[in-house]
């Protein structure tokens, strides 16, 4: 049950928004963050909306333009002035079901402007601003006026001016219409291409070592925000908005009506870049849950037939022992191995009901509410529930759209715990409305989500607590068909992709090998990253809904530190960052009740890492410590007992992890 919100708001009103002879205002507005440090500033200099960004004095992002493009009357941006500000301040506490933090502290000021054009139509667009201490954000809402009716949004001016060549990491998706999956590369500002098309977040450091991402928030009845380069030759990004499928032409991105209010453009800041994978800006910018009862939602680990492929008819030595085919035989095998490992979980994937086991394909006759004669959900539902694992079902995403009402009901009157939604691959403004119907209706039936071919997260994990975790990145399935996960992506994605919210890697590969070693394949695949880093990203990688994707059979084969991912919470009361840097290494700390887990990941280049332990507090904590050993699926393993004062050393293989778990001493 979620704790009611504890909260202290204050709202002055510089100016009340009125009529269209209303005075202008200074040319500037600014929202401060309450610590001081961070500030926004909207401006009508010139005449054109526009924003500029400090944090801590320096200054991020340069004046930069707001304004929207529409269909009809062109772009609602320029030849403006400041007829009207609000502003406001907000503390408030509010609980988190599943993520890095159980309560997180929502304050913030806010500056609510109103820009009015000089002449022509006279349109207004408001522009809601926000300083955090950790970040800003703006959105722009588009008051209920009779000279827009019919107008749809065909993109924004909005753009991020930056003030020095900063160095970034970026996704180039190059395209619309993707599952929002690959790596995020190394980039010089100077080097953003206008025929680019980023995904977020980009993150960025600066010079003097601050860090900053660019990031989006909330959405819903908008288009997904991408960023190209300027193509002026100027440092900086611009926004672009995913087009809808309806419209040829591509020219609509998003058909509005009253006051419509697009999602918020974040800009999350820190003195490191670890102080953004700490941060909850995401989800505080989301609303909060309308759901009175929480308490059957329950975060875990599952057992899940897919990525490993054990499946499979006729794979050496899994004939018997492991079962293979899809049906009740195999799955069954499944639920023991979740069981004796203390699972919460088993995942049926592709394959289950009439139709399925061609994805992405959907065939005739697809129906989500018939399983094939090889599959008996409610004998799966009874038989898992008696060893204490409940059963989650995959679905594509085309098929359960036209089923949705009759299948929702009928995997709750099975006793379905939740479903996994595939597919989706795009972030148009009519698949992030089937984003809420589903997630609402979901909601309604008892059902937890994982979102699959999915774009990144916006924080709506704070709105749907039963949205438990999502792909939208490059993870461990890619290691079946490439080589492209490697060490370095894995300890990129932290201060990248996971910024926005949990991703659903997979991991638990234990067929681990050297990067010189590896073969990608299909079935049973091997991953070229240690056992140590395999169980680091249990600790490392937020998830509220993890994966254990390896085979039984591998598990039994080669079991070190099974143990280590039975135990494992995937949901935390608190998170830190001890020591990291993009692409290089990342070590985190996270509390669970009284425990403290703690998981290092480097790239290709063994290092020694510190742990220094003064977020402990007072007290002795036995600590259990497991390290790389002689080979990539060794594990040193090593207990002492260990206080604030201390610090621990880790030493990392290349392609290595560590993990800690400190319990206190009795």
């Amino acid at each position: 049950m979620m704790r009611p919100l504890k909260f202290l708001t204050a709202l002055t009103a510089a100016t009340l928004f009125g009529g269209a002879a209303a005075s202008a205002l200074a040319a500037e507005q600014v929202a401060t963050s309450p610590d001081g440090q961070t500030e926004i500033r909207l401006s009508d200099a010139n005449g054109q909306a526009s924003f500029t960004l400090k944090f801590k004095g320096q200054t991020l992002i340069t004046p930069s333009p707001l304004g929207l493009v529409l269909d009809k009357g062109g772009t609602l941006s320029r030849g403006v002035t400041i007829v009207g500000a609000a502003t406001r301040t907000v503390d408030q506490t509010y609980d988190l079901v599943a993520g890095k933090a159980r309560t997180v502290r929502d304050r913030f000021s806010e500056t609510t402007v109103e820009f009015l054009e000089t002449g022509g139509l006279q349109r207004r667009l408001k522009v809601i601003a926000r300083a955090y201490d950790d970040g800003v954000a703006f959105r722009y809402v588009l008051p209920d006026q009779v000279k827009l009716a019919g107008v749809a949004v065909r993109g924004e001016e909005t753009r991020f001016d930056f003030a020095g060549d900063d160095s970034c990491w970026a996704l180039n998706l190059g395209r619309f219409g993707t599952s929002h999956e690959g790596e995020y590369d190394a980039i010089k500002a100077s080097g953003f291409h206008p025929t680019a098309l980023y995904e977020l977040p980009v993150v960025c450091q600066t010079a003097k070592g601050t860090a900053f991402a660019l990031a989006e928030a909330d959405l819903k009845n908008w288009a997904g925000l991408y960023l190209t380069g300027r193509g002026d030759g100027g440092l900086g990004l611009q926004a672009q908005l995913s087009p809808r499928l309806d419209d040829p032409s591509k020219a609509v991105l998003t058909r509005i009506g009253t006051d419509t209010v697009s999602s918020w453009r974040v800009v999350m800041v820190g003195d490191a870049p670890g102080d953004l994978v700490s941060s909850n800006l995401i989800t505080s910018l989301n609303p909060p849950t309308a759901l009175t009862d929480t308490s059957w939602i329950k975060p875990g680990k599952a057992a899940w037939d897919w990525w490993n492929g054990s499946k499979v008819e006729g794979v050496a030595g899994h004939s018997g022992g492991d079962g293979g085919g899809m049906n009740d035989a195999t799955m069954k095998r499944f639920i023991d191995f979740a069981a004796a490992n203390k699972l919460e979980y088993m995942l049926i994937d592709d394959g289950w009901y009439a139709g399925s086991g061609q994805a992405p394909t959907i065939l005739p006759g697809t129906d989500v509410l018939r399983a094939i004669p090889a599959i008996n959900v409610q004998d799966l539902v009874a038989y898992g529930r008696d060893k204490g694992v409940g059963i989650m079902l995959w679905v594509h995403w085309k098929a359960l759209d036209a089923q949705m009402d009759e299948a929702l009901a009928a995997y709750e009157a099975w006793g379905v715990k939740g479903i996994k939604v595939d597919f989706m691959d795009r972030d148009d403004q009519q698949i992030v409305d089937f984003y809420h119907r589903l997630l609402t209706k979901a909601g309604q039936h008892r059902l937890m989500v994982d979102l699959h071919g999915a774009y990144r997260p916006t924080g709506l994990t704070r709105t749907y607590p039963h949205f438990v975790t999502q792909e939208g990145v490059m993870g461990a399935e890619y290691n079946k068909w490439s080589r492209r996960v490697t060490a370095t992506h894995n300890v990129t994605l932290p201060f990248t992709r996971m910024l926005l919210g949990p991703m659903d890697y997979t991991p638990g590969g234990f067929k681990n090998v050297r990067p010189a070693e590896f073969k990608n394949q299909f079935v049973l695949p091997t991953v070229q990253t240690t056992r140590g880093q395999a169980l680091a990203m249990y600790v490392v990688y937020d998830s509220p809904l993890s994966m254990v994707s390896d085979s039984p059979l591998t598990y039994a084969a080669s079991p070190a530190g099974l143990d280590f991912v039975s135990a494992v919470p995937t949901t935390w009361d608190e998170t830190r960052v001890l020591s990291g840097q993009i692409g290089q290494s990342i070590v985190i700390a996270r509390r669970k009740g009284a425990e403290w887990w703690v998981g290092a990941m480097t790239n290709e280049a063994g290092r020694i890492v510190k742990v220094p332990l003064a977020f402990l507090g007072a007290g002795r904590f036995q600590a259990e410590i497991r390290e790389d050993g002689a080979e990539p699926t060794a594990l040193k393993t090593r207990t002492q007992t260990v206080g604030a004062q201390q610090t621990l050393t880790l030493t990392l293989a290349p392609s290595g992890g560590g993990v800690v778990r400190l319990t206190p001493a009795k």
